[in-house]
């Protein structure tokens, strides 16, 4: 199994993810994905959308082995959250 390095700071790949995300991945994914995770390259901005975290980067490290991975949850602030706090987006 090659060993994956990361080439950006995480704040670095958080601003690129999110400026992509914003910029036009959104727009094509959030409709009738509420909740799934997208896993998106801050480099070539392709993504992959799954219910879970593992699916959607392995098929876009199978399409794109070099890729610099950022993952968002759909309609949400995070993630992954603890406690009852709710992460859904308010508008």
């Amino acid at each position: 199994m090659a060993v994956r390095q990361r080439r950006y700071s995480k704040e670095e790949l958080a601003r690129q993810g999110q400026e992509l995300y914003e910029s036009g991945i959104r727009q094509q994914v959030e409709t009738d994905n509420d909740g799934k995770i997208v896993a998106i390259d801050i480099e070539t901005g392709d993504f992959e959308v799954d219910e879970n975290v593992v699916p959607a980067t392995n098929r876009l490290f199978a399409r794109l082995p070099d890729a610099q991975p950022w993952i968002i949850r759909i309609g949400h602030r995070a993630v992954y959250h603890f406690g009852a706090r709710s992460l859904k987006k308010t508008l």
